[in-house]
């Protein structure tokens, strides 16, 4: 089918594509490696990602070697580790079943850890040229309003009304040139809040547009209310030396080494806890000093502020310590290296 929608939209494509860095390539590889950072993050901030990515791990099997901390570092900013995680634990699985070659079809590709249907749809259509759609927040948004669908983003009916949509009007043998410009026309004007509707290729057919509704569209279901929570750090100094802790790989942020600490229990003081959750993590005894400082941070389902103390050992040191010039070569999450970094320059002010 070669609908209006898809000729409007292909045509405004041809002169209006962002020039990207995985674009133009025939490495099924670094269209993978592009499509898993742009998840949940915006392109400008992918870019400098996926340069220094492609530099590091060039290809499947460089990728798979590679030691987890070292894939975790590269990816250090960026959120959601599960997947560097993914793409990691999938380099090894190719290499293992599948000489190193991503697969071609949808279903293979989506056996593949981190790999869902709109992923592997993007790596099918946009590395191998195979006639299937996409379906990401950018391209939801965009059908959304153009077909004036009033069901929920991420309902079963808007889901599948949408998956429909995507499908019926992709052109076949076009169908990585048509995903990529329902992306980009997503990101560039028919965004969340304002669209630029006069410079839109689909005005004309824009059910939205002719209904006024841009503002309305799509309809997203109110979300739960996001749980807070107070949270200790321990600095433990000792002779010039630091002590970190790594994160269970299953867990959030999981393989990423942290300052220990914990949850403050109802009721609990700060010091208090900071002394009971490192009794229970690292089975010792601390002194809790002064603030070093108090970080806030929101993830996906919750939000967090961390109160990070400078503590001493009260007996002897189990877990690994470390020199603070060494902090820089472990990968940690965005509070962990705020409070690393602020340690570092106290040490080389």
């Amino acid at each position: 089918m070669n609908s209006l929608f898809s000729r409007l939209l292909l045509d405004w494509y041809a002169q209006n594509a962002r020039q990207l860095p995985w674009r133009g390539r025939s490495d099924p590889y670094a269209i993978w490696v592009s499509e898993i950072m742009l998840q949940q993050t915006r392109v400008d901030t992918v870019i400098p990602y996926f340069e220094r990515w492609m530099a590091r791990f060039p290809s499947v099997e460089a990728l798979a070697i590679a030691a987890l901390p070292e894939v975790l570092k590269a990816w250090e900013g960026l959120g959601d580790y599960s997947r560097a995680r993914n793409l990691w634990r999938a380099a090894q699985i190719l290499i293992e079943e599948f000489n190193g070659v991503l697969p071609r079809e949808v279903p293979a590709l989506k056996k593949l850890p981190g790999i869902g249907r709109s992923t592997a749809g993007a790596i099918a259509s946009i590395a191998h040229g195979l006639d299937e759609p996409v379906l990401d927040g950018n391209v939801r948004r965009v059908m959304a309003r153009a077909y004036n669908i009033n069901d929920p983003l991420r309902s079963v009916d808007g889901e599948r009304k949408l998956w429909q949509l995507v499908t019926d009007n992709l052109p076949p043998g076009k169908s990585g040139a048509y995903n990529q410009a329902l992306m980009d026309l997503g990101a560039t004007i028919c965004t969340p809040k304002a669209p630029d509707c006069t410079r839109c290729p689909l005005q004309e057919i824009c059910q939205a547009y002719a209904l006024g509704l841009q503002d309305e569209l799509p309809v997203i279901a109110p979300k739960a209310r996001i749980p807070h929570y107070t949270v200790t750090a321990a600095v433990i100094c000792k002779a010039g030396l630091v002590l970190i802790t790594q994160r269970p790989l299953g867990g959030l942020l999981g393989g990423l080494w942290e300052f220990p600490g914990g949850k403050v229990l109802p009721g609990e003081q700060l010091t208090a806890c900071l002394r009971r959750e490192i009794r229970e993590e690292l089975g010792i005894e601390i002194k809790v000093g002064r603030s070093i400082g108090v970080y806030r941070h929101a993830y996906t389902h919750f939000r967090i502020t961390l109160h990070a103390f400078a503590c001493e050992p009260s007996n002897g040191i189990e877990p690994r310590p470390l020199q603070v010039n060494e902090l820089r070569e472990y990968p940690m999450g965005k509070i962990d290296r705020r409070i690393a970094n602020e340690i570092f320059n106290e040490e080389n002010g």
